[in-house]
């Protein structure tokens, strides 16, 4: 018995119904604090804490411009494939700039000066591997390797993915840069929701095999790009995460790991006037969620 109750004594405390409303009301206020500091048109946030199995939401179920947030879906895409045996990490892809358009089938070349990425467009006219082409559509948000990609393994499949793992609030019907397309109002779209269970999928490893969910989250450990989410976190923390970022939108999707305890998943989706400019708002929210539940974990 005594052995028991030392058990019973180690065990966390659930929670207490007043300290979680308590911090939900702190961080909508802070949310709509962020949101007028800002001069932001629209903002969405959904966040999962694996730890404490509290999810929070804003706005969660509006769409935004996916910009390269889609990245995370054609990634689950490529990994459907490859844990079917369908395709292979070290299979080669000839590497060009010429891609189809969904619309009319006119053929459109992506802009060398939107996407200068030398590690990719210094194998025009070689091979790269779907690995090599997965980890720069990642980490540098390469264009012409999602398209590539896209041309490897289809939007259907992409979409088949999606639909399997029961993904909602993300549509994407187009590669990168398909002006044809946008003209035609067939875009990529996101939701914080649709984004985050994407996420959890991944960082629970039921993204199709646990070794599909862990290569995948080795390319997202590896982002280079930092400015949303990791910018309001401690130094220590490792975050696996893709961005999206055009005139308009600023968005961060990522699972965050800090010692000690489980991981978060959290989606932040902005929009705002080209003239404002996207701000540190993604930061800022990111920070505000740690302070208010995660920090916990450094008290």
């Amino acid at each position: 018995m005594a052995a028991k109750e030392k058990n019973v004594e180690k065990m966390p405390a659930p929670p207490r119904k007043d300290s979680l409303a308590a911090s939900e009301i702190s961080l909508y206020r802070n949310v709509l604090k962020i949101k007028e500091e800002h001069t932001l048109e629209n903002l969405g946030i959904s966040f999962y804490d694996g730890e404490s199995t509290i999810q929070w939401s804003y706005n969660a179920d509006q769409y935004f411009h996916a910009a390269s947030t889609m990245k995370l879906a054609v990634l689950l895409g490529v990994f459907r494939q490859i844990d079917r045996g369908e395709l292979a990490l070290d299979a080669p892809v000839h590497v060009r700039n010429r891609f189809t358009s969904i619309v009319n089938q006119e053929p459109f070349m992506l802009d060398l000066g939107r996407d200068a990425d030398p590690d990719v467009y210094g194998h025009l006219g070689k091979t790269l591997l779907v690995r090599e082409l997965a980890y720069w559509m990642i980490t540098r948000s390469s264009n012409l390797a999602t398209n590539l990609l896209v041309d490897v393994v289809g939007i259907g499949t992409i979409q088949q993915a999606l639909d399997e793992l029961e993904i909602d609030g993300v549509k994407v019907l187009r590669g990168v840069e398909d002006t044809a397309a946008f003209n035609a109002g067939l875009n990529n779209e996101v939701t914080a929701n649709g984004l985050l269970k994407l996420l959890r999928l991944i960082m629970d490893g039921r993204a199709y095999s646990q070794n599909a969910c862990d290569e995948m989250l080795k390319i997202m450990l590896d982002q280079q790009y930092r400015s949303g989410i990791p910018a309001g976190l401690p130094k220590a923390a490792r975050v696996a995460h893709k961005t999206g970022n055009i005139s308009t939108v600023h968005h961060d999707s990522g699972i965050v790991y800090l010692e000690g305890r489980k991981p978060y998943a959290l989606v932040i989706l902005t929009q705002f006037s080209a003239e404002m400019g996207r701000g540190t708002a993604v930061a800022d929210v990111s920070r505000d969620i740690f302070n208010t539940i995660a920090s916990s974990t450094y008290e």
